[in-house]
């Protein structure tokens, strides 16, 4: 769906910054987002979370200053927006997000935003639904499983977990990330006319660092002893789908989510019933649930990184560098020649 064009970058002051946020939060509060100025006729390209943030960075290139929403070192499932962060979304030339992943996002994107927003997700093609309890699927892959059964409309109305959750999580798969790189060049174009023939050729030269990446992947793991990964939160869904593994997560879709009790339970089951040997743990969360699982079952843990954001102990400075070494855990833990 096309948006309305966004004008040409302009210069803003910071009065109007605080006016336009005022109606939703306010402009007292103090930390949150303070993006770097921007250069007389650059763009100001704002993105949500740190994947989002490397995308944008790649396509802008020196053509606008690019900012994130959420901070180095926070979980931006849990992080929510300040003033300050709201102020500078509806101050923004070009706000790129992803729909529920950041629920205060949302809300100052409808607030705040609605002109200027790029939705990743809308280019991603997310395309994986999760249900607690079941592995990630694809969308409609299961939408006739119960055509011609007249009691399949009472029993699934309003359950929530019987038709399951987009999966949000499509930078694991470098070729979702090429193709919202592709969106956005052509979003840039459009604010800023003038230089979207250097946009383009930004997102071209993207897409084939990707596609090396996506070619090392689909040799690193084309031949494991293991295509099962257990992982602590089920945030790889479009990792497995895109490399042929089977992602097991013992808790849900957001990291802070508490696995039950039954989770656990069936954790701790499948790993001993596959022989699994490797427990995945991550950054931003604690490994509290990953080890309990491997103390059980005697597998070991490595980490697994979901690429939210940069802390100092990420094992690499950017989206590229945290990707291979994911490669390089997933071929140590997956035992792949």
């Amino acid at each position: 769906m096309r948006r309305t064009p966004i004008p040409p970058a302009r210069l803003r002051l910071p009065a109007l910054a605080c006016l336009g946020a005022m109606s939703l939060v306010g402009c007292t509060a103090s930390g949150g987002t303070e993006p770097a100025a921007a250069a007389d006729g650059e763009l100001t390209v704002l993105a949500s979370f740190y994947p989002l943030e490397w995308l944008s960075q790649q396509v802008a290139g020196d053509r606008a200053t690019v900012s994130s929403l959420t901070p180095p070192g926070a979980e931006p499932h849990e992080y929510e927006l300040t003033p300050r962060d709201v102020a500078a979304v509806s101050v923004a030339d070009v706000l790129v997000y992803l729909p529920t992943l950041q629920p205060s996002v949302d809300d100052a994107v409808d607030q705040q935003a609605a002109e200027t927003a790029f939705d990743a997700g809308e280019h991603a093609d997310l395309d994986l639904r999760y249900r607690p309890g079941h592995e990630d699927e694809h969308a409609g892959e299961h939408a006739d499983e119960h055509a011609g059964d007249e009691h399949a409309g009472e029993e699934h109305a309003g359950d929530e977990h019987a038709e399951g959750v987009t999966d949000p999580h499509f930078w694991h798969d470098p070729m979702r990330m090429a193709a919202v790189g592709d969106a956005l060049a052509e979003e840039l174009g459009r604010a800023d006319e003038q230089h979207a023939a250097e946009y383009t050729a930004n997102a071209g030269a993207l897409r084939a660092r990707l596609e090396a990446l996506d070619a090392e992947f689909r040799a690193g793991l084309a031949t494991c002893a293991s295509r099962d990964v257990v992982t602590s939160h089920s945030a790889f869904g479009y990792l497995a789908d895109a490399f042929d593994l089977h992602q097991i997560g013992i808790s849900g879709l957001a990291p802070d989510e508490e696995p039950t009790p039954g989770a656990l339970t069936d954790a701790t089951a499948f790993v001993r019933a596959h022989g699994v040997a490797t427990i995945y743990v991550e950054t931003l969360v604690s490994p509290a649930v990953a080890e309990t699982v491997a103390r059980e079952t005697g597998a070991q843990t490595r980490q697994l990184d979901p690429i939210e954001g940069l802390t100092d102990d990420s094992r690499g400075e950017d989206y590229l560098e945290l990707m291979r070494a994911n490669l390089a855990s997933l071929r140590a833990g997956q035992q792949c020649s």
